[in-house]
């Protein structure tokens, strides 16, 4: 009973004080992009996002589900995220009481005080605490705050890490696509110019153009074999990143896999408040760190302080076992402990001084992850304004270069113009094609860093558990 009711005792002491400061989430300069105020976007909130509404090919559909199930970064995420939380758990056993039940018998033989031997014995049932600390300066619960605090930084580095992997999944994806474009481009420009070297080879020999010619075309060829081979290295290079973001050899009977220029585009959502870039999981996880490192503030306050610390037992003990649990074999024992620091060399000031520091660097870190979240967001709207105008600029220099190297091909044949021109109408149309084929990468690209940069399906402030 008497146990009982120091258990009580103990157990209200741990809503006292704490000494860590008031926590105030820190005003962040988020500084002005304009581009924020995007008009001719969808009023669909952010919120609602999730990486299936965002990334409709169903190959790629595939290709995200698997590596979710057997990346091995995203494995070892979760991980953390286990430890954090036992970590958690040892950290808050520290507030309440540990009581143990000991059951013990001895029996001992020796000599006793006539010469003789004698047998003892003696049996003993309890139950008991041991080194207990009442925490009146909230030691142990601002340790144990910092803990939870870590435990949900690490669910949120989770979940940071999954939309990490999401996205690089389908950047690699689209690497993937972009290299099988320019592999089509650089074979279908080899032929191109292969059938060009046999035009000049069948003008030398008729004697209407030189030996210059033929040696130009020559070389032309020769550099589209060797881009060629450039092509299908990026190809394979690409397939092998696409296939360790997976974490496994691709299985057959995936979806048909489409071009580039097919890919769907969902319209972004333009509900850019700051409340909802502050959701993001990387944003979310620095202020969850920065409270820890205000616990901790707390915790090396109360260091300063008397610890009290108790160890009490209660039971019975008998030298029979028939005997054991009547009233005259009780036993208990109380034993407080106050531990006041007076000497350290100045230990405990510093531990108070790191513990400061490490929080100013954690407000440092929050506004800079705040500060890069919003430039993310303001540059994937510049894309959205920007890349769909480039591209069709840029259709229309491709054609005006395809006309360009028709003509100049009927007028080398005719003997108007020189092989110079062709060569150089020859170039030009590769060129554009290739920085038409890299625009769509690039606006693909943007994309996925823009649902990146918005943190993806986990938006959603009823999610993250964190007010």
């Amino acid at each position: 009973m008497k146990l009982n009711i120091f258990s009580l005792l103990c157990a209200s002491l741990l809503t006292g004080c704490t000494l860590a400061p008031d926590y105030q989430r820190p005003p962040v300069d988020t500084l002005n992009y304009n581009q924020l105020n995007t008009e001719n976007v969808s009023q669909k909130s952010a919120v609602d996002l999730s990486w299936q509404s965002v990334f409709k090919e169903p190959r790629l559909q595939q290709l995200i589900g698997l590596a979710l199930e057997n990346n091995k970064d995203l494995r070892l995420a979760t991980l953390n995220v286990a430890a954090a939380k036992a970590q958690y758990g040892i950290q808050r056993s520290y507030m309440l009481p540990s009581v143990d039940a000991t059951i013990s018998g001895t029996r001992q033989r020796g000599e006793n005080d006539s010469g003789g031997v004698s047998t003892t014995s003696e049996h003993a049932v309890g139950l008991g605490t041991s080194a207990f600390e009442i925490d009146l300066f909230g030691y142990a619960r601002s340790m144990s705050e910092a803990a939870f605090y870590r435990y949900l930084a690490t669910e949120q580095g989770q979940k940071s890490a999954e939309l990490v992997l999401i996205s690089a999944v389908a950047d690699a994806y689209h690497a993937q696509l972009l290299a099988q474009e320019q592999l089509l481009l650089a074979q279908q420009t080899l032929a191109d110019w292969e059938h060009s070297l046999l035009l000049a080879r069948q003008l030398r020999a008729a004697e209407q153009s030189s030996g210059l010619d033929v040696a130009q075309a020559e070389g032309q060829v020769a550099s589209a074999e060797a881009d060629l081979q450039a092509r299908l290295r990026v190809l394979a290079q690409s397939n092998n990143a696409l296939q360790l973001l997976i974490g496994k050899t691709l299985p057959e009977g995936l979806s048909k896999q489409s071009v580039l220029e097919t890919q769907p585009l969902q319209v972004m959502p333009a509900n850019l408040t700051s409340e909802l870039i502050l959701n993001r999981p990387d944003v979310v996880q620095a202020e969850l760190n920065l409270k820890a490192a205000n616990a901790d503030i707390g915790a090396a306050r109360a260091a300063f302080f008397p610890r009290i610390s108790l160890t009490a037992s209660t039971g019975y003990s008998s030298s029979e076992v028939k005997n054991l649990f009547d009233s005259d074999s009780r036993v208990w024992s109380f034993a407080p402990q106050i531990n006041i620091p007076i000497f350290n060399a100045g230990k405990l000031k510093s531990e108070l001084r790191l513990a400061e520091i490490r929080k100013s660097g954690a407000v440092i870190s929050y506004e800079q992850i705040i500060q890069t979240a919003f430039k993310d967001v303001a540059d994937g709207l510049s894309g959205l304004e920007t890349f769909g105008l480039q591209i069709k600029a840029q259709k229309r220099a491709v054609s005006s270069a395809s006309k360009r190297a028709e003509l100049s091909l009927l007028r080398y044949r005719a003997g108007v113009d020189g092989r110079l021109e062709l060569l150089d109408a020859q170039r030009q149309l590769y060129a554009e094609r290739q920085v038409l084929i890299d625009l769509r990468g690039a606006e693909l690209a943007n994309y996925v860093a823009l649902y990146k940069a918005l943190g993806g399906s986990f938006l959603n402030k009823a999610e993250t558990g964190v007010h």
